[in-house]
């Protein structure tokens, strides 16, 4: 089995295109990273690789979700992966080595919520229904994807092919 953790950027300061690889986060931004990482290692969820965008509120986002994940990964800073679309995406995931067995993709949006998309399986439960449900109508700065494949090799993994086992919002971790 092979587990895919797909993960927003935490928030940043406003948009502003001319600089908007050199975003920053802000405090809500800061703070959530950290509860998504204490949230991730709560369930289990800790990744072996964490492929992040060069942007610096991707790497922001790691560096507040890291302590609180509890865990020392091999982190990759690429700058391919910045703005990246789905099938960018994918391509990186699908040349990862087998013996990883649980990676993590930080980036940004249209492109990390297309892929999550694209790869979830249509829901097998009514739990899976209602994940789905909530990734479909809104994947926030901060949220995480976590889908299971039952593949050997990440050359595997399909569309429609994953298992949402998780979709994690801060505002449902706050309890708001």
């Amino acid at each position: 089995m092979k587990r895919l953790l797909i993960f927003r950027h935490a928030k940043a300061g406003p948009h502003d295109e001319a600089h908007d690889k050199q975003r920053a986060l802000i405090e809500r931004g800061r703070n959530d990273a950290a509860l998504m990482g204490r949230a991730l290692r709560d369930r289990g969820c800790l990744p072996d690789v964490v492929l992040c965008s060069s942007a610096k509120r991707t790497v922001e986002t790691w560096e507040h979700a890291r302590p609180a994940l509890g865990a020392s990964p091999e982190i990759r800073f690429l700058d391919e992966l910045y703005d990246a679309e789905d099938k960018s995406i994918l391509k990186t995931i699908r040349s990862m080595k087998e013996d990883v067995r649980v990676l993590m993709r930080i980036g940004h949006n249209p492109g990390l919520e297309n892929l999550a998309r694209n790869l979830a399986r249509k829901p097998g439960s009514d739990a899976e229904k209602k994940r789905t449900a909530a990734m479909e109508k809104k994947f926030p700065t901060s949220a995480v994807a976590v889908l299971d494949f039952r593949v050997n090799a990440w050359s595997d993994i399909s569309p429609g092919e994953g298992s949402l086992t998780e979709f994690l919002v801060p505002a449902d971790l706050k309890g708001g």
